[in-house]
């Protein structure tokens, strides 16, 4: 297998508190991988540490052969890394056609972010996205005017529709209805091989619908790695964040 995402000895101290502590981890090529533990384990902060938003004291984050450790955010987004934070970030002005068409945009022109020469292959992808994040229906809708959910929906897509190599997803089910966090699941199980995917997530049914392979952090940590039966399972795993009811 080809590795997508390499973590080295990954850390970072915060005013001597080590938030994360010599992590390292590798994620295959088109693997969907879940990031489990309690509040202040350091998920989001490896989230962080990988798309540039915190620079590290100490390791390193190769994507693919590519050392992408401690660049700016936007080197690392135009590298291929692409991230859904737990709040939605869309053009709430705009309709969620546009709003996709804006993301795809990879010039910086601002003749080319209007959508003049936007061409008919980017055209097709935008519907392709609108197909699989079941927002076809309101592809002329206001952002503003959508739900929750649908909002969730539309920022993955803006993600999807750039097609990054690996994608980072900051709890992605965050105040969604059980509805919307299956409709989440299906739309994240279909893109298992076409991109890398990183979730850190809490909702553990939505886990167990997706989760291929899970690595457990704690204090800063790896604790475990393993599929969703062999993490249940882990004694240190139960102990420090799942306790007796499992991934359920």
């Amino acid at each position: 297998m080809t590795a997508a995402l390499t973590i080295d000895g990954l850390g970072v101290n915060f005013a001597g508190l080590k938030a994360v502590n010599c992590v390292s981890l590798v994620i295959d090529e088109g693997e969907l991988r879940v990031l489990l533990g309690a509040n202040g384990a350091g998920k989001t902060t490896l989230m962080d540490l990988i798309s540039g938003k915190t620079k590290s004291t100490e390791g390193r984050v190769f994507l693919y052969e590519e050392d992408i450790i401690n660049r700016e955010e936007h080197q690392i987004v135009r590298a291929g890394v692409g991230r859904k934070f737990q709040i939605p970030s869309v053009f709430k002005d705009l309709s969620v056609r546009r709003n996709l068409e804006v993301a795809s945009c990879r010039a910086l022109s601002v003749i080319s972010n209007l959508g003049f020469g936007f061409s008919q292959s980017e055209r097709s992808r935008v519907d392709e996205v609108l197909e699989m994040t079941g927002l076809a229906d309101e592809a002329e809708t206001t952002a503003a005017n959508l739900s929750h959910g649908q909002t969730q929906w539309l920022e993955l897509g803006m993600l999807i529709v750039q097609n990054p190599k690996v994608l980072l997803l900051d709890e992605p089910t965050a105040g969604m209805t059980q509805a919307e966090t299956h409709k989440t699941s299906q739309i994240i199980n279909g893109l298992k091989g076409r991109h890398t995917i990183l979730v850190v997530e809490h909702d553990m049914a939505f886990v167990r619908e997706i989760a291929e392979r899970i690595t457990v952090m704690h204090l800063g940590q790896v604790l475990a790695e393993g599929s969703v039966s062999e993490i249940e399972q882990n004694p240190k795993v139960r102990e420090a964040y799942l306790g007796s009811k499992g991934i359920a």
